[in-house]
């Protein structure tokens, strides 16, 4: 009778993991109100089914078309989880399978719907972007399934060698364009310093010009020590003669 008691009370309980919420099958139907962790006592006639509430990861490879209707292959996941508070609603419309039966479809087809909105060339770059659509996407499409959608993310783009090619020429192109433009801003620069440094010059030599009158070079050459002058009248058209001792002196004995 012990033995039989003990192995009664054994089937009679069951226990819902930290994670999980559990549904009680009765014979009157399905219990609303999930059973959350801990051991919980079950007829034996009764049964109990589990819900895993964490979130979860799905990967997809998914093939698609560009907007330039080239064939890319993607890599897409997405994070998901059960609502705790609705599995029964949850098992009501879809059951345990709710990732193959409803989330699976709609991923695919929202990542394909996106991906036809770019240009094969600007996949890789605007993974983040396209990824936050397709979450989106699937939100709107999945909004009354009981389901939480933490994150949609783009793991890898695959694309074909012709427009990796076309890729790393426009990369290249990019790249020369970017450095004409910085050897055109440099000229640019050296151009504007030759043109201050030249005007500069200019107005040194227009203030050396006016400052240079007759009246301050005769005074000058007047003010020098080794400068003799002999000044006559115009009219007796006599020459002028500088320093008449020295060149006495320099003729030979």
């Amino acid at each position: 009778m012990i033995l039989i008691a003990s192995l009664l009370l054994t089937t009679a309980c069951s226990t819902v993991l930290p994670g999980e919420r559990g549904l009680m099958l009765r014979s009157s139907g399905l219990d609303k109100e999930p059973l959350k962790e801990g051991s919980h006592f079950k007829a034996p006639w009764n049964d109990i089914y589990f819900y895993d509430v964490r979130w979860q990861n799905y990967a997809e490879k998914v093939d698609a078309w560009s907007a330039d209707d080239v064939q890319v292959d993607i890599k897409a996941a997405i994070v998901l989880r059960p609502i705790p508070e609705e599995v029964y609603h949850l098992a009501q419309t879809v059951g345990q399978e709710y990732y193959s039966q409803i989330v699976q479809p709609e991923f695919v087809a929202a990542v394909r719907q996106v991906v036809a909105m770019y240009p094969a060339l600007v996949l890789g770059e605007k993974n983040a972007e396209i990824a936050q659509k397709v979450q989106m996407v699937v939100q709107d499409r999945l909004k009354d399934s009981h389901l939480a959608i933490r994150s949609v993310a783009l793991a890898d783009v695959d694309l074909p060698q012709l427009v990796l090619t076309a890729l790393e020429q426009t990369q290249a192109q990019k790249q020369q364009k970017e450095q004409k433009e910085f050897e055109m801003l440099l000229a640019g620069k050296d151009a504007e310093i030759a043109r201050i440094r030249a005007e500069g010059q200019a107005k040194v030599q227009e203030t050396i010009t006016r400052t240079l009158t007759p009246e301050y070079l005769r005074l000058k050459l007047y003010d020098s020590q080794n400068s003799k002058m002999v000044l006559v009248p115009d009219n007796l058209k006599l020459p002028l003669v500088i320093n008449p001792g020295e060149q006495q002196s320099a003729q030979p004995r």
